[in-house]
């Protein structure tokens, strides 16, 4: 068969021509069949030519032939299930199930403090993951990238060891992606990527290249750089899902900024999944070939990429020739080491982990010391208490407590001047008070305020989705605040009705009663004295009034020192009453929303502690 006949005959991958158009063939297993009603097996040629003589195989020239069931050659029993049955899902280890597990509750008790584009990247790396796992664990899906004329679609051919994506001079040559897998039951895998089945190749069977590379599912990709937006975006989306990159550069785009800034860079978390391959090393010295890999391996390093060199875990950086096969054996013996640990998947679902980690890292990670001290708290309930006068009510209750003890123990002369007063007497000592309303004002100011500081200083080393929900609980427990603090205050203020008396009032009124009996019994000796009725005797009667004059003002004064400290009890306890009662009510409408918020950024910061494997801060 001529090349002109072979290139008749090939699919292109540009433009695939009304044929691509028509009914698709039903795909099972890996086999896609591509023309109406051809069947695994069928030997007929395409164009309606003879059929191949009894015991030959049909091979469709540049295209790998498809394998099926009468003549694919016996394989030998591979690790997992590739030759029998369905293939083994995957499975993660422990250590990822749990950083998985985390992301997942990280996320569910994210959903009303951050906006869906934060959450969304985590949100992606949890339902791939979810469908990675459901998937064939006994496959690794490795996509060849690269840019225009990297030669990548020469290296995905020579790797299949047959023409499967047609190259050329014309850019870019690869419109969408192209898959090559290496056994079966990877079909599932590649319905993933979105590959229809006329773009679906298996590779030349060579029973060396067979062992070798079991379990590889091979993705030509588009051109990442290429001047059509479907190319790239194909390249986007499908580089989210494969569990390896090969990247393919060559010595004139090796150090393009578009591959540097846009692909490697994000990606140097997924090190340890990547290969980096310098192709098109026959047009180079060999002096050469090893100056652009050393500037190569400089490159990477600074984009953060791990290089896996002396047996250390990161990147597999190559010099090879896809055209003359220099080097190529190198790729290929690392590549099937690779695919044989059967471990890229999970590897690759951990640096998506890594990656999202750290994109959150801004909205999760805060600074030492997040919460509301102790010392913040009771100065939030001192400003409250301010409020509502708790101070002022304390010296009002020990006011009222020495008036009574006065009005209890003093002489009946000064409480009937002093009742006097009260009743008919003039305002002369009364001084200006505020105003009711500016009273109301300036406590409600004072609340305001509290509020606000005591949000603040929750809301000080947090992140700002965190600080503003923070802020956000606090503004609406302040709603009502002050309304709820004049009731408490009314409530919890002075009692009704005359203050407690200590025991020792009833001695002190029998007292001040003695010194009065006193005065009268003198006063009425004197008085009959005068009138002739009693014997003159001027120094009985009037040591009676002096005793009753002068020992009812001691009475007095006495009782007024003693009072003193229950008077100054009775205010604190009154001050202390409205004080636990505007602390309660703070702490019902602003402290313990504030602190529940504050709980749950602290639950959060605990799952990305799991997640990112390292604190946070506390």
């Amino acid at each position: 068969m001529t090349a002109a006949a072979q290139k008749d005959q090939m699919d292109h991958v540009d433009d695939p021509g009304p044929a691509a158009e028509g009914p698709r063939a039903r795909v099972e297993g890996d086999q896609h069949p591509e023309d109406g009603d051809r069947r695994p097996g069928d030997r007929r040629p395409k164009d309606g030519g003879e059929a191949p003589a009894e015991g030959e195989v049909w091979d469709d020239g540049l295209i790998a032939r498809r394998a099926t069931e009468d003549d694919a050659p016996p394989e030998a029993p591979a690790r997992g299930a590739l030759t029998g049955g369905p293939p083994a899902p995957l499975a993660y280890d422990g250590p990822l199930r749990s950083r998985l597990d985390a992301l997942r509750e990280l996320v569910g008790l994210s959903r009303a403090r951050l906006d869906n584009q934060t959450l969304a990247e985590a949100a992606r790396v949890l339902d791939e993951s979810t469908a990675r796992r459901k998937l064939s664990g006994q496959h690794t899906v490795v996509a060849i990238a690269g840019a225009t004329g990297s030669g990548k679609s020469q290296l995905f051919n020579t790797l299949a060891g047959v023409p499967i994506s047609e190259t050329g001079v014309r850019r870019p040559m690869t419109a969408a992606p192209i898959a090559c897998s290496w056994s079966d039951g990877a079909a599932t895998l590649i319905d993933r990527l979105g590959i229809p089945g006329r773009l679906r190749r298996r590779p030349l069977q060579s029973a060396e290249a067979e062992a070798q590379l079991r379990g590889l599912v091979l993705i030509d990709l588009p051109d990442h750089d290429s001047a059509a937006v479907r190319h790239r975006e194909h390249v986007d989306r499908v580089l989210k899902l494969v569990d390896a990159v090969i990247w393919v550069v060559d010595p004139e785009k090796y150090a393009d900024a578009v591959l540097h800034e846009r692909y490697l860079r994000p990606m140097a978390g997924h090190a340890e999944v990547m290969f980096v391959v310098l192709n098109q090393t026959d047009r180079l010295p060999p002096e050469a070939t090893e100056q652009i890999l050393d500037d190569l391996r400089r490159l990477l390093d600074e984009d953060g990429i791990a290089l896996g060199e002396y047996d250390e875990p990161g990147a597999t950086v190559l010099a090879l020739s896809a055209l003359t096969g220099d080097g190529v054996g190198d790729l290929r013996e690392a590549l099937g080491a690779f695919v044989a640990e059967r471990g890229a998947a999970a590897r690759r679902v951990s640096a998506d982990v890594d990656a999202a980690a750290a994109d959150l890292r801004p909205v999760y990670a805060a600074g030492q010391g997040v919460g509301l001290s102790e010392e913040a708290r009771e100065e939030f309930s001192g400003r409250l208490a301010d409020a509502v006068g708790a101070t002022a009510a304390g010296e009002a209750a020990e006011r009222a407590w020495l008036r009574s003890a006065n009005r209890a123990c003093g002489t009946p002369w000064l409480r009937l001047w002093r009742w006097y007063e009260d009743r008919g007497g003039p305002q002369t000592s009364s001084l200006p008070v505020r105003r009711q309303p500016d009273a109301e004002a300036t406590a409600r100011q004072r609340v305001e305020q509290a509020v606000r500081t005591v949000s603040d200083r929750a809301a000080a080393e947090l992140p700002t989705p965190w600080a503003q929900a923070v802020r956000e609980a606090a503004v609406r427990g302040s709603q009502g605040l002050s309304e709820s603090l004049d009731e408490l205050a009314g409530q919890a203020g002075l009692p009704s009705g005359r203050p407690p008396r200590p025991g020792w009032w009833p001695l002190a009124v029998l007292a001040q009663a003695a010194m009065t009996l006193l005065q009268i019994v003198g006063g009425a000796w004197l008085v009959g004295q005068i009138a002739g009725v009693l014997a003159p005797n001027l120094g009985v009667p009037v040591l009676l009034m002096l005793c009753g004059i002068v020992g009812g003002p001691l009475v007095e004064w006495g009782c007024r020192l003693a009072a003193r400290g229950p008077a100054r009890r009775y205010g604190q306890e009154a001050e202390r009453r409205l004080r636990e009662a505007a602390a309660s009510c703070g702490r019902a409408r602003v402290l313990d929303p504030v602190a529940a918020e504050l709980l749950r950024y602290r639950e959060v910061r605990e799952q990305y502690g799991r997640i990112a494997g390292v604190g946070v801060g506390r």
